[in-house]
């Protein structure tokens, strides 16, 4: 399966990207005054990328700071080529604006199909959380609805600013 269509990574880290990722993106996408959904898209994309870069950035630097000396190319490496699931997470989300505006509608309304679509996935990420047993089924509900209120309020957000 594709990164960009999985929730589940292989590690704790990249599997908090994701959702990470999913959270700032649809919180660009709320913010975003781009007129096109390919406008949006970008703007998501490249702010995405730039979190991802300082974060790894800040990764770096504090390890010069607690190490007290250089990262290793190692770990430079390591840095520049792990993460990605901040950026790629929102991928299934802005191609439902894209699709959304295809299938003609509004671009207010595709925003709000796209912010539907990442509360889904947070909504799956939550309910994860409980699997192989380690939730009972109210805690693992009480999950799925925490994080599906990320969501849920970016969309509220979104209709009570424009």
């Amino acid at each position: 399966m594709p990164i960009w269509l999985r929730l589940r990574h292989e590690t704790e880290e990249a599997t908090a990207s994701g959702i990470y990722g999913l959270i700032v993106g649809a919180a660009v996408l709320v913010a975003s005054h781009a007129a096109t959904a390919w406008r949006t898209t970008i703007v998501v994309v490249v702010t995405l990328t730039i979190y991802w870069l300082a974060e790894r950035y800040a990764r770096i630097v504090a390890e010069r700071i607690h190490e007290g000396h250089r990262p290793t190319w190692h770990t430079v490496r390591h840095q520049l080529t792990s993460g990605w699931e901040m950026v790629t997470a929102s991928v299934l989300p802005l191609l439902a604006l894209g699709a959304a505006r295809l299938a003609g509608a509004s671009q207010e309304a595709a925003e709000i199909v796209s912010l539907t679509c990442t509360t889904g996935l947070l909504c799956v990420a939550g309910w994860w959380i409980g699997a192989d047993g380690r939730l009972h089924p109210l805690e693992r509900l009480l999950s799925t609805l925490t994080a599906g209120a990320f969501g849920a309020a970016l969309i509220l957000l979104k209709t009570q600013l424009h």
